[in-house]
């Protein structure tokens, strides 16, 4: 139940709205209970058991409830007395209908409270969410699936939001209007209640076994659906895979063995759910039938414990106990779902960031002199990536990194905006380790080109200009045509406000391109970072993306990682990294003459040897 109470610190102004709710639901519980406390003075008018000569002797206890039983019924005898049965039958009419009145009123307040709860709750639990998975590293993502993630934050959010939050005010209300109720049947009758109390636990006994065997379940059921919604997820963004290598029924059968199995659960659960409320119901009725059988005896024995009126009322007052019993059982029964559900919720919510910011962090204000790395090594899922990486970067120059695939390469430019930290050795700028910058300011001197394009559902300028509030228009289109980019923009239908679809799905990949290194020319970064920025472009869209590439890296610090070895042939100083470890250093001519790794790659490529020659995209002005 930590869960459970700990939905709840989410509230906003909760210390201000919780007591307004529980004042309003305790005057519209009383106001209630009220209505069929009066059913006693109306029954005894219409059966005309007010003997209006009768003497009530006064309670020693002003302050007991006998004492203000006394008050009324001393008034309502005096009303009869001067004014008639008719006028009293009226009176105790009109008092019922302002109770119903009042009751309603406070019900409706009560509601409103907790329905602004409930809404404050849900905004502030989905914010920290998502403010969580977003400080989480890169590597977080690699190993959780996406359609979890995202089933966590929808799924399971509205599982809390109608099984805990939803419960709430049954969890609440319910055991406050029982109880209530039974201090009212306490005082009709002591003996009966007394009856009632030995007999219930038996119910309880039964629906407490009923609700233990759901919890389990429930937590089965969101992970499946979680699952459910990755292989969604994957199908729909991989689906030209899907229909290029006809595998629709391979992802037919997954998806069919998923939802197979969430059926199978969620049906179980179904029978223990819905076996709650008639077995509740069947063992309410039987509890009252045997109230009155027993309240009968009393009445027929004539011992005076109790009045048929009263009998009447008390009955009328048990059977309003039913069913909030009910609601509370059916609550608690839903509840099981919600604290699976808050369970995986706070999962993520109690994750803790692998990357953060040193005790007393350094703002990085610029960058000056030189990135290092000292014998930098990384291990991933206990398998070494990086051995031992020592090289300098100096401020105005170009190193790249070159060799085959998944010798660390990407893996070596990720530690440099700690979207990884290093497991040995160190990364230095101006002499200060990455570890004690803060982080923000850190990557605010970098800027991104990756193979893959991020780009995000909103217009042109809202895409270039990302993560910057109000930004200024003619820098983004200076931007762009620095870019390349600025044509094609002009060329679509509302210009710098286009909508590029999700992922920029309306834009070819060249064009997608050009509006990453867009956003990277607008941040005007010291450091540059360019992962395989064109590899899987055509040659005419790779000439465009490279001419701007080429202009964004002028005096620029630049760390660039290429499969095409023609595209840093100018590089200051070239890397070639095999296995995690740097294999070759040198400039393209001083590798060449190594007749090593970088030899081979080059002939493989159809590289000419020859160092003279010029490379075209060398002497290309910039804007």
């Amino acid at each position: 139940m930590n869960d459970y109470f700990r939905i709840f610190r989410y509230g906003t102004n909760l210390g201000f709205y919780l007591p307004v709710f529980m004042v309003f639901t305790l005057l519209g519980i009383v106001f209630s209970a009220f209505n069929l406390a009066l059913l006693i003075p109306l029954l005894d008018i219409l059966f005309d058991k007010v003997d209006p000569e009768k003497v009530v002797v006064v309670p020693a206890n002003h302050l007991s409830i006998e004492y203000f039983l006394w008050l009324f019924k001393s008034g309502f005898t005096s009303l009869i007395n001067e004014e008639g049965k008719k006028y009293a039958l009226l009176y105790v009419c009109v008092i019922i209908a302002f109770s119903v009145l009042f009751s309603n009123l406070f019900r409706y307040l009560a509601n409103l409270i907790s329905a602004r709860i409930q809404t404050d709750i849900l905004k502030t639990l989905r914010m920290d969410i998502f403010k969580k998975v977003t400080s989480l590293h890169i590597g977080y993502f690699t190993n959780e699936r996406r359609g979890d993630l995202i089933s966590r934050i929808t799924n399971d959010v509205n599982e809390v939001h109608y099984s805990i939050l939803g419960s709430f005010r049954t969890l609440f209300k319910e055991p406050l209007t029982v109880i209530i109720y039974f201090i009212s049947l306490f005082i009709i009758s002591f003996k009966l209640t007394l009856f009632t109390i030995i007999i219930l636990p038996i119910a309880g006994g039964l629906m407490a076994e009923i609700i233990k065997r759901l919890k389990v379940q429930a937590i089965q059921s969101q992970e499946s659906l979680g699952r459910i919604v990755n292989i969604f997820d994957e199908t729909i963004g991989g689906m030209r895979v899907v229909k290029a290598f006809n595998a629709r029924a391979y992802t037919l059968g997954k998806m069919d063995k998923e939802t197979g199995f969430f059926r199978r659960v969620g049906f179980s659960m179904a029978r223990k759910r819905e076996l709650a409320s008639p077995m509740s119901e069947f063992l309410g009725v039987g509890i009252v039938i045997g109230i009155l059988y027993y309240g009968g005896t009393l009445i027929l024995n004539n011992e005076g414990a109790l009045e048929a009126s009263a009998f009447i009322s008390y009955l009328a007052f048990f059977s309003q106990i039913i069913s909030p019993a009910k609601a509370f059982s059916n609550g608690i029964t839903n509840l099981q779902r919600g604290l699976a559900s808050a369970t995986r919720i706070f999962e993520v919510v109690d994750t803790p960031p692998a990357i953060v910011n040193a005790p007393s962090p350094v703002k990085m204000e610029k960058f000056d002199k030189v990135v290092e790395f000292k014998k930098v090594g990384f291990i991933y899922d206990k398998e070494p990536v990086l051995h031992n990486i020592d090289f300098r970067l100096h401020r105005g120059k170009t190193i790249a990194l070159v060799g085959p695939s998944g010798g660390g390469k990407s893996t070596l430019a990720d530690l440099l905006p700690r979207f990884y930290d290093t497991c040995a050795g160190e990364i230095l700028i101006d002499g200060i380790s990455i570890r004690e910058y803060d982080i923000e300011s850190l990557r605010s001197h970098m800027g991104i080109v990756t193979q893959e394009s991020i780009l995000f559902n909103d217009t042109v300028m809202n895409n270039i200009a990302f993560g910057i509030e109000s930004p200024d228009e003619s820098a983004v289109i200076r931007a762009a045509k620095i870019a390349n980019a600025h044509d094609f923009i002009m060329e679509m239908e509302d210009g710098y406000q286009s909508n590029i679809g999700e992922r920029g799905n309306r834009l070819s990949g060249g064009q997608r391109q050009r509006l990453s290194i867009a956003r990277a020319v607008l941040k005007d970064p010291d450091i540059l970072i360019l992962d395989e920025a064109t590899s899987a472009l055509d040659s005419e869209s790779e000439r465009l993306v490279q001419d701007a590439l080429t202009r964004l890296m002028e005096n620029r610090t630049s760390l660039v990682i290429a499969h095409r070895l023609s595209t840093i042939r100018h590089a200051d100083e070239i890397l070639v990294i095999e296995k995690g470890e740097i294999k070759e250093k040198g400039t393209h001519e001083e590798l060449l003459a190594l007749g090593g790794l970088y030899k081979k790659l080059s002939q493989m490529q159809n590289i000419f040897i020859d160092s003279t020659q010029t490379d075209p995209l060398k002497d290309t002005p910039s804007i």
